[in-house]
């Protein structure tokens, strides 16, 4: 098995178009990463994308799954590469590939042993957008029909925000 991991808010950081989405509906950009990170992990490729909860003394640590997808924010003290980082043994001592996608420079070095590869966020969101296009381009407008995003039921919006809250349940 292959693991894809991903820094959840550096990727959100790296590009404009999450950037913006995040500026105006943070909820809705998790979503939608979530979303791509799912479209992108085909086969044998197993996705996880982790927040950064440390702020939020709430914040349990839980995983949660969406879309195929496991879903982690860091426990209330705890940051995001750590967890990444504690993801990333744990995933070389079973002999899985990982790939690690995040631009900070320090969970790199971190996590760069054995069967582990890296991808910054850039070369991340280039990579979801050229599957997205193999999906999408048959679309003449280019917009994106039943995006995950929009189809979600408003329940399960709510769930994911409780969670990055760390006030599940």
């Amino acid at each position: 098995m292959r693991r894809l991991i991903v820094d959840g808010y550096n990727v959100l950081h790296a590009d404009e178009t999450y950037r913006r989405l995040a500026d105006d509906d943070l909820d809705g950009a998790r979503a939608r990463l979530v979303e791509d990170v799912a479209a992108y992990c085909t086969g044998e490729l197993r996705g996880t994308v982790v927040f950064d909860g440390g702020g939020n003394p709430s914040s349990d640590g839980s995983p949660h799954h969406v879309a195929g997808v496991t879903v982690l924010f860091s426990r209330g003290g705890e940051s995001a590469d750590s967890v990444i980082e504690g993801l990333a043994l744990r995933s070389r001592e079973r002999g899985e590939r990982l790939i690690i996608v995040t631009s900070d420079a320090a969970t790199q070095w971190t996590v760069m042993r054995g069967e582990v590869s890296r991808m910054s966020s850039a070369e991340f969101v280039r990579a979801v957008r050229e599957t997205s296009s193999d999906w999408t381009g048959h679309n003449p407008t280019g917009a994106r029909k039943g995006a995950l995003q929009d189809r979600i039921d408003t329940s399960v919006r709510d769930v994911l925000s409780r969670w990055a809250r760390g006030t599940a349940d």
